[in-house]
């Protein structure tokens, strides 16, 4: 027979363990609620088609996702080639405050006198010598350095920041965070590939430059913002003068020699917001936005002046050979809202190049002005 006593104590075990068993089910809960929630930031990750998308991603949904203080995405762009196709994808790199762009691999110091791979993730307490290039806007008290390496080949660092010294330690294990590393490595690289080829699509392959596609594209897109934000923009038709001699005279490689220096000539005089674009032959248009016709004036001068300052070498000529250029310019202050873009935009095309054959008519190398539009 149980006794009084006994019959306690089994009571409280029984109420122990059901509170244990409560316990558990409430983490099993908790547990469940993460994994659902890194599942679908898993399918954000993996969803994201475009570079934008998927930096948003990683840098503003991550934090909430893993309540961190702070992530921030250091690519390896040692000959600038990603920064150059965010420019022409129009992204600011002022966007993305925590996207950050390195020439090297860093060169993290041993751990404990141990040598860890460069596709290791290192988590710990922050050092600043070691990870302030990582985090140059917040500083962490503990971090977790995640290398994106694809094929043995380093991309970058996926850098994981918290308030809290117990979040990222040596100790912790990593698997999980070297699966977040790995999928976000191949969306990562995904994505790059992506844009390269939009980005090949759209460059003239002899110049490096804009297409003619991308030049056409671009400009109706800011005339339509141009329509809404009420702001300048100009346009300028560029045309090398006698470019049939050069390429009659010395033949066509030597022609090619002559639209690659023309077309860095022009680039050097413009902004990083402005666009140019091989239209064709020996022709170029240069989009300026933000620009009024004085603004498109003052810089088609700055280019012409800039092409015919000093002769090109070519081969088959023991001198530079004069190059100059003629230009004609248009201007929408701002552009008309009561048509299409796509009209506006022709219609600054025709401006700019009846204004170039005005000046080819004068006497080539000069700048002419459209009447103001």
């Amino acid at each position: 027979m149980i006794s009084a006593v006994d019959m306690e104590t089994l009571i409280a075990d029984n109420q122990q363990l059901r509170a244990e068993l409560q316990d558990l089910l409430q983490q099993a809960h908790i547990n469940q609620s993460i994994i659902e929630r890194h599942q679908a930031f898993d399918l954000k990750l993996i969803g994201a088609s475009e570079f934008r998308e998927l930096i948003e991603v990683m840098l503003s949904v991550m934090p909430g996702v893993f309540n961190l203080e702070s992530v921030t995405l250091s690519l390896i762009d040692d000959d600038y080639a990603i920064q150059r196709i965010l420019r022409d994808l129009q992204i600011g790199l002022n966007e993305f405050p925590n996207l950050l762009f390195l020439k090297h691999p860093i060169a993290f110091p041993h751990e404990d006198g141990r040598q860890l791979t460069q596709e290791k993730p290192r988590l710990g307490e922050f050092i600043p010598a070691s990870h302030q290039t990582l985090f140059p806007h917040y500083q962490p008290v503990s971090v977790a350095i995640l290398p994106l390496v694809r094929q043995h080949r380093l991309l970058g660092y996926l850098a994981l920041g918290s308030a809290y010294p117990e979040r990222f330690t040596r100790a912790l294990a990593t698997d999980f965070i070297q699966r977040l590393a790995t999928v976000a490595a191949i969306c990562l690289e995904n994505v790059i590939n992506n844009e390269r080829l939009k980005h090949i699509g759209l460059t003239d392959p002899l110049t490096g430059v804009n297409n003619r596609r991308y030049i056409e594209q671009r400009m109706q897109e800011e005339v339509a913002r141009g329509q809404r934000e009420r702001s300048a923009l100009s346009c300028l038709f560029i045309d090398i003068d006698h470019f049939k001699r050069v390429n009659d005279q010395y033949g066509h490689q030597s022609g090619d020699d002559v639209l690659r220096e023309v077309a860095a000539r022009i680039k050097k005089e413009l902004r990083l917001s402005d666009a140019l674009g091989r239209f064709g032959g020996e022709e170029f248009v240069v989009l300026l936005t933000h620009a009024t016709r004085d603004d498109a004036a003052r810089i088609a001068e700055r280019i012409r002046a800039g092409i015919a300052s000093r002769g090109i070498m070519i081969e088959g000529s023991r001198d530079p050979l004069k190059i100059t250029a003629s230009i004609g310019t248009a201007s929408l202050v701002p552009p008309d809202r009561s048509r299409p873009a796509g009209d506006v935009k022709q219609a600054m095309l025709k401006a700019a190049d009846q204004a170039l054959y005005q000046a080819k008519e004068s006497g080539r190398n000069r700048v002419v002005l459209s009447p103001a539009g």
